[in-house]
């Protein structure tokens, strides 16, 4: 006996994505399933856009430090070691260091 095709198919997924997809479905008025989907067609558009590896790393990362961290109003130190985390794991951090460095190595030329 052979099954009728269906439109739909499982698949296994990591528990902590499910858990992530239900906690984000729930407020959006979504299933977990058509939260997954919502999520799956953002990153068709991405790639699509042209976004590159590294700027869709670096969004990622800067949100799992957001979404991972407890910072709470009244400590702005959390929120400024959390920023700090984000960059460092993204490679902005280095970045940064380095346009200073050249910045000031031009300033202090000029200055000569």
């Amino acid at each position: 006996m052979s099954a009728s095709p269906s439109s739909f198919a499982s698949v296994k997924l990591p528990s902590g994505l499910v858990t992530q997809a239900r906690e984000a479905a729930t407020p959006m008025r979504r299933s977990v399933a058509g939260q997954i989907e919502y999520w799956a067609t953002l990153g068709r558009i991405a790639e699509a856009s042209g976004l590159t590896i590294s700027e869709a790393r670096e969004a990622i990362a800067l949100y799992d430090v957001r979404q991972s961290s407890t910072v709470s109003d009244a400590d702005p130190l959390d929120a400024i070691e959390a920023d700090f985390v984000a960059a460092e794991s993204t490679a902005r951090l280095a970045q940064a260091v380095r346009q200073t460095v050249q910045s000031n190595r031009r300033q202090v030329v000029k200055a000569a």
